[in-house]
């Protein structure tokens, strides 16, 4: 997600669904690698050991990065670590456990 304003203090459930409709005002998604643009979500295999997802606010020098609409997130990357002044990171862990009479 890009271009969220500096004002947000917090994300509606299912801003990550495509099409956008639940992002802040004049925030965007790009295409990830499902193809989409949209957020693809945690999802690791059942039973596997939690995976690290590792989540990135910037604080950008300009007030918007002037992205086309179907902008991947390589592209992305690249303009914000341009344009970044700082950053904080959160790192959470998301396991799912296998599925009763599965083996992992």
């Amino acid at each position: 997600m890009v271009n969220i304003p500096a004002s947000t203090t917090e994300l509606r459930p299912d801003a990550g669904a495509a099409g956008g409709a639940k992002l802040p005002a004049g925030a965007s998604h790009v295409r990830i690698d499902y193809g989409v643009a949209a957020w693809g979500g945690a999802c690791p295999p059942e039973g596997d050991a939690p995976h690290r997802y590792i989540f990135t606010v910037h604080a950008l020098k300009v007030p918007r990065l002037d992205l086309p609409a179907d902008a991947t997130a390589a592209l992305a990357g690249y303009m914000i670590n341009a344009n970044s002044l700082g950053k904080a990171t959160l790192t959470a862990r998301y396991g799912r456990p296998a599925a009763k009479g599965k083996q992992p």
